[in-house]
């Protein structure tokens, strides 16, 4: 009876994700009508997110019963990945997956160790794992948008960058503005998600530890918690990613090596 239960539930969340999948196909669908492809990177993207989550569940079933030290290594091959996927959004920045990896490594890494010696954050691996792979998964997607939107203002603005250097200006002075408004819009998502807290949308972290029993209060409060810690990693990350790749774009003669086409 058991194993029947679960071969018609495993029957359903397939069922539930080709739903899904259609659905987010359709809007490429859509987009392809307005000239923007992205079908191809959508679909190797949404195959990857499922054999990955799906294999991560596994592991993560062998994990429960594992140490707690082995926590430590999980999220570290988090980082990794993350500073790899990440990477991808910074084409033609030199060492673009080694800023990436050590900025989220700092950021995160610093908050999931800050949070866990506070004891806000459970040592055990049925806490920390997910609440660590929330906040590397966010400082990953805010040093993408970051690196992202940095790339694209270096290219729209190559002339001026240049004529700068030509007048005597510091490499990284003559790219302190595309800094800035990368680091600014990265952090655009973690702050309207604390200002929309509750009144647009109701995290499933919130409604996991209502199920749990806990009381509605500290449900409430626990998700700012880890919100607050969200926001923290994800600026911590953006800040170190920006002060690393300013320079980075640059020749040691001071020349601009990120130019159109290459």
């Amino acid at each position: 009876m058991l194993r029947l239960f679960f071969h018609t539930q495993l029957q359903l969340g397939f069922a539930q994700a080709a739903a899904a999948a259609l659905v987010a196909l359709l809007v490429i669908i859509l987009a392809r009508r307005r000239q923007i492809h992205l079908e191809t990177e959508t679909l190797i993207a949404m195959v990857r997110g499922l054999v990955q989550i799906i294999a991560v569940g596994s592991i993560l079933v062998i994990l429960l019963r594992a140490p707690r030290w082995t926590s430590g290594f999980l999220l570290g091959g988090m980082i990794v990945a993350a500073g790899a996927t990440s990477a991808r959004r910074a084409k033609g920045i030199p060492d673009a997956f080694r800023v990436s990896a050590w900025s989220i490594a700092f950021g995160a890494g610093s908050v999931i160790a800050l949070m866990t010696l506070l004891g806000v954050i459970d040592t055990a691996i049925t806490s920390l794992v997910p609440v660590g792979s929330m906040l590397i998964a966010n400082a990953m997607n805010t040093n993408g948008l970051a690196l992202n939107r940095f790339r694209s203002d270096v290219l729209a603005h190559v002339g001026e960058i240049e004529s700068a250097l030509a007048l005597g200006a510091e490499a990284r002075t003559s790219v302190t503005p595309y800094v800035q408004a990368s680091f600014e819009a990265s952090l655009i998502p973690a702050i309207d998600s604390l200002r929309s807290l509750g009144i647009v949308w109701i995290p499933g972290l919130m409604a996991g530890i209502l199920l749990s029993g806990a009381r509605p209060v500290y449900a409430a409060i626990y998700q700012f918690v880890v919100l607050a810690m969200i926001f923290a990693a994800s600026g911590l990350t953006s800040l170190t990613s920006s002060a690393l790749i300013g320079g980075r774009i640059f020749s040691p003669a001071q020349q601009l090596l990120l130019q159109p086409g290459r």
